[in-house]
């Protein structure tokens, strides 16, 4: 995990999309030349671009800029949802970034856990650790969001059944439930859904301001929702009547 400062510096590149390494300083009240050393940290981490002076934030469908964004959070809902996952299972996990780092902490707990997945970023990012094993669908690749979607994905998929599939979503709303950004990738999911007995959602409380572009799932198509306290009470009542709730 990274320390309050370094999370600090990932909130400020979120929110202003790029800043000044001075204005940095400034801030943290810390030298320039440590400000230096963390963005350095930071980058070799992927988690944002220096450039000339400043920290810059990766585009939008980049999965090392959406796993920067609200980081800290998506590690502890990690760490939770990690624990449903029993030693020996075979899940399924779509590209989001949260289960980016779910997958890192089935590695870390050194669970034997097989991973079906449709993201080259999540196979990359996990194959160094020896009790996981990865199953990527193929399929036309997306080369900034690193996955593999239409066709050939979706008919892949028709050949595992798994107990449990983790996803992300982009936007929530009360009435049409959950949605995303990307149809592509939405039918993916959509598809990783008909194979798997259950699907748990993984996202911080930021995602439930608003519906995104497509519809992911209507709420009565997920058992549990896995995001963080911040989450509005209203719409936290809504979800205990409908589903698993659990907040970290």
């Amino acid at each position: 995990m990274l320390n309050q400062r370094l999370t600090a510096i990932l909130q400020l590149v979120n929110t202003k999309h790029q800043i000044a390494v001075t204005e940095l300083a400034a801030v943290l009240n810390v030298s320039v030349v440590t400000i230096r050393k963390d963005l350095t940290t930071l980058e070799q981490q992927g988690l944002l671009r220096r450039q000339h002076g400043w920290a810059v934030q990766d585009a939008p469908d980049d999965l090392n800029a959406r796993l920067a964004i609200n980081y800290a959070i998506k590690v502890k809902i990690a760490m939770v949802t990690a624990d449903r996952v029993a030693d020996g299972a075979t899940i399924m996990l779509d590209s989001g970034s949260t289960c980016a780092l779910l997958a890192d902490q089935l590695g870390e707990q050194q669970k034997n856990v097989t991973i079906v997945t449709n993201s080259y970023y999540i196979a990359h990012r996990v194959g160094d650790y020896p009790t996981l094993t990865v199953e990527v669908l193929g399929g036309q690749y997306q080369p900034v969001a690193q996955v593999g979607v239409g066709p050939l994905t979706l008919h892949m998929l028709t050949a595992f059944h798994v107990h449990q599939l983790f996803v992300g979503t982009d936007g929530f709303d009360p009435q049409s439930g959950f949605s995303g950004r990307n149809l592509a990738r939405n039918q993916v999911i959509q598809a990783m859904a008909r194979q798997a007995d259950t699907v748990t959602l993984l996202t911080d409380s930021s995602k439930f301001q608003g519906p995104s572009l497509i519809q992911q799932f209507p709420l009565d198509q997920v058992d549990a929702v896995v995001t963080d306290q911040d989450l509005p009470s209203a719409i936290a009542t809504m979800l205990r009547g409908a589903l698993d709730l659990q907040l970290v």
